[in-house]
């Protein structure tokens, strides 16, 4: 039996992956038929689908019920991309950094990050709670308002982006040309494999995570979140290793900024979340690796190769913590 639930967390990922590399595929052309800007392409379809195995695991584990995975999948995901696909792009190939990107979005990641600290893990610090409570026990909620509440922000943002765009046009992006009902088939079976990998995924997950005692937090910080993150980390080192990283921190950046706004907002609508200790002490751990990441990026407006390295370090501490507690 644990084989078998292994073997579909395999299946799971897999699906996750080519369901959301068919749906970015899909989109992109279809939006190419209407004559929409390869530049809102960009920022829309291609940044979302590249998170939609996040969103359809959070979403899974929210309708399940087992909402320790989707918010440490959300926060485990975010701290991946940051330590674990910025610092390997960053140690094969120094990773420039657009200065919009350190004014506007770093900044905005941030915020939204202390936002959601700040309502469900800081009144426990503040009341003096935290130290009492086992990794276990509940710190804090994330309720339905401030996920209707992040969807709002996430809208805002979106049109926002795509004002900028439209001001501020770049070159269009080279999108591959194929017939709608093409267009619609690999939507269709994108959206299928999405759905399908992210219910085999929890299902599994939560299996193994009984198995092996550990807790579903653990289980969503480490092995969901690396797997719902290979579509960023396969596409940063491809790029990473042509020496093609310009894109390379936007991409990272954006994602965790979908990843709070839009999934946390979603599972969150759907069900109410409880916070345990332990999830605000990764909310913590991914606020201060935030900020050390826009330290990085603001001193040289390039993360070099000793950044990325201690980028990677500081992953592998804080899963050992992770493991530890």
């Amino acid at each position: 039996m644990l084989l078998f639930n292994v073997a579909l967390l395999i299946v799971g990922f897999v699906a996750l992956v080519k369901g959301a590399d068919f749906f970015v595929d899909g989109s992109s052309a279809l939006a190419k038929i209407f004559k929409v800007s390869g530049v809102i392409i960009g920022l829309t379809v291609v940044s979302m689908g590249t998170s939609l195995p996040e969103l359809a695991v959070s979403t899974s584990a929210a309708i399940a019920g087992s909402n320790e995975i989707a918010l440490s999948n959300v926060v485990g995901s975010n701290i991946f991309n940051l330590l674990v696909v910025l610092g390997v792009c960053a140690v094969i190939h120094r990773v420039p950094v657009d200065s919009v990107i350190i004014k506007r979005d770093f900044p905005i990641s941030i915020l939204i990050a202390l936002v959601v600290f700040c309502v469900t893990g800081l009144p426990a610090i503040i009341q003096g709670k935290l130290p009492a409570l086992t990794m276990a026990d509940n710190a804090g909620m994330v309720y339905r308002a401030l996920g209707i509440s992040l969807l709002v922000m996430f809208v805002c943002y979106i049109a926002y982006l795509i004002y900028d765009a439209k001001k501020h046009p770049s070159e269009e992006e080279a999108i591959k040309s194929m017939p709608l009902f093409k267009c619609v088939l690999l939507i269709i079976i994108g959206v299928a494999l999405i759905i399908a990998g992210g219910q085999a995924v929890v299902e599994s997950a939560k299996f193994i995570a009984k198995t092996f005692g550990m807790t579903e937090t653990l289980i969503g910080l480490t092995v969901v979140a690396l797997g719902t993150s290979l579509p960023e980390l396969v596409t940063s080192i491809v790029a990473a290793r042509k020496g093609e990283v310009e894109m390379a921190v936007g991409n990272v950046v954006g994602s965790n900024i979908f990843n709070i706004l839009f999934i946390l907002g979603v599972s969150t609508s759907i069900h109410p979340i409880a916070v345990n200790t332990a999830s605000v002490y990764d909310m913590m751990i991914l606020i201060a690796v935030s900020l050390m990441t826009w330290g990085f990026a603001i001193k040289g407006k390039s993360i070099g190769r000793l950044g990325g390295a201690i980028m990677l370090l500081c992953y592998i501490a804080s899963t050992t913590f992770a493991i530890l507690r």
